[in-house]
This record gives C-alpha cells, sequence and structure tokens, in this order.
C-alpha cells in the first residue's frame, strides 16, 4: 500500500525538524559547557583538548567533523591548534579523519532531505546561489575546494541538491583536502617558518598578503566565480572535443 501525500508531508516534516533540533540541542550544549569559546580559541581549545588526555584525539576528529556539518568553526583554527598540540603529521591525518567524514556527511544531508535542510541552515539566497553555479558547472567544484575565499562547508552541503555523483564528490574530496590541510598543518607548526628572528618578518609578510587577498576575494567574488566557471566550461568542452 502506498503511502499518502499527507503522511508523506508528515515524515518529511518530522526528519527536518529532528533534525532542526539536534542542531539546536548541540549549539546550546557547546554554549552553555564553554566549549564553544573554547573553540574560536587556539589557546583555549589546545588546553581543552589536552585536558582529555588519551581522548583528546578523538575529540579532536568529531571538532574538525562539527565544523564542516553543523557549527561555524573556522576550521584554520582548529588544524593550528591540532598542529601545536600533535605535531603537523598527526595534526593533517587526524583533521583529514574529521573533515573528511563531515564533508561526506554534509552532502549525504543535502542529498537526502534537499533543499528545505540545506536553506534552513544556510539560507535561502546561498543555497540558490551555489546551487545554481555547481548546476552550471561542477568542474568549478574541484577549484573551489581549492582555493581559501570559498566556504567548503557550505558548498559540500549544497552540492547534495546537484546531480553530483557520490563518486565524483568524494575523488574531489581525497585530493583537494589533504593538499590544504597539510600546507596550513605544516605552516603553522613553527617547524618550516619559525615564530622568531626572521621567520616573524616572513610571517608579518605572509598575513598581510592573506588580509589582501581575503579582501580582494570578497571584493571581486563574482568576478572570480565568473572566471572559474567559464575557465573550467573551456576545458571541459576542450577534453569532450578531443
Amino acid at each position: 500500500m502506498e503511502m499518502t501525500l499527507s503522511k508523506k508531508i508528515l515524515r518529511i516534516s518530522l526528519i527536518f525538524f529532528s533534525i532542526a533540533g539536534f542542531l539546536t540541542l548541540i549549539y546550546f550544549i557547546l554554549v552553555w559547557t564553554g566549549t564553544w569559546e573554547k573553540l574560536n580559541s587556539i589557546d583555549k581549545f589546545r588546553k581543552f583538548i589536552l585536558s582529555l588526555g588519551f581522548w583528546g584525539r578523538f575529540a579532536f576528529v568529531f571538532f574538525q567533523f562539527l565544523q564542516v556539518t553543523l557549527i561555524p568553526i573556522p576550521s584554520p583554527i582548529l588544524i593550528i591548534a591540532g598542529s601545536i598540540i600533535y605535531g603537523p603529521f598527526q595534526s593533517t591525518i587526524l583533521s583529514l579523519s574529521g573533515i573528511l567524514l563531515g564533508s561526506a556527511f554534509a552532502f549525504f544531508l543535502g542529498r537526502m532531505f534537499g533543499n528545505k535542510l540545506v536553506k534552513f541552515m544556510v539560507g535561502e539566497t546561498t543555497s540558490q546561489k551555489w546551487k545554481r553555479f555547481l548546476n552550471n558547472c561542477k568542474f568549478s567544484f574541484v577549484i573551489m575546494m581549492l582555493l581559501p575565499c570559498f566556504p567548503d562547508d557550505i558548498l559540500c552541503l549544497v552540492a547534495g541538491l546537484t546531480d553530483m555523483t557520490w563518486t565524483f564528490f568524494m575523488v574531489t574530496q581525497f585530493v583537494t583536502r589533504p593538499i590544504s590541510i597539510f600546507l596550513v598543518s605544516y605552516f603553522s607548526s613553527g617547524e618550516i617558518i619559525p615564530y622568531h628572528g626572521w621567520g616573524l618578518f616572513v610571517w608579518g609578510v605572509i598575513l598581510l598578503i592573506s588580509f589582501v587577498l581575503i579582501y580582494l576575494s570578497n571584493r571581486y567574488s563574482k568576478n572570480i566565480e565568473s572566471f572559474i566557471q567559464k575557465s573550467t566550461n573551456k576545458i571541459f568542452k576542450k577534453n569532450k572535443n578531443k
């Protein structure tokens, strides 16, 4: 016996409100326990993870998972903190584990629950903007996951709304994520560029360049998006004609 339309609507509504309630509960628990404040401070987060002892690594992976899927924690903060706590190699492995799991789960949420959930999580305007962009040229997704000026967590969620396949999505994650995480982990560890002597000058230059790039990427975001879309379209057409 087929499910009636009213029962389908009821089931989808229950799932939607259950997820919304779960997200709200996690947020209030993090705020109530003071964990939210610690997550936005490298030093406080480092002390919090170290206080957990053996279970600190599991907690670190879990928080990397959360920052992709449920709560807006800047991933560089967690990666840098992980590099300080465990060293660049372990930080890369642990961060990669949590972020890959989180990316897959975000894609699953978008694919499973559709527009209603995504709009609830990121807003209708943002959802429609990135959905339209990714539908026009999914190969832009690869480049966008490499560049720091794009919202990785939102892109993974919205990608689930498009016709992008699981294979393409996961291959993109396995190719792009290790590169960005590795660079942040090793450069922030102080092993390549020290936090003293000549390193202070280099870090000053890097910070200045980063601020300039962030400003330019925000100011000219539409131009960058248009350029990436046109470039990837041309590459795809050339490969298709060969």
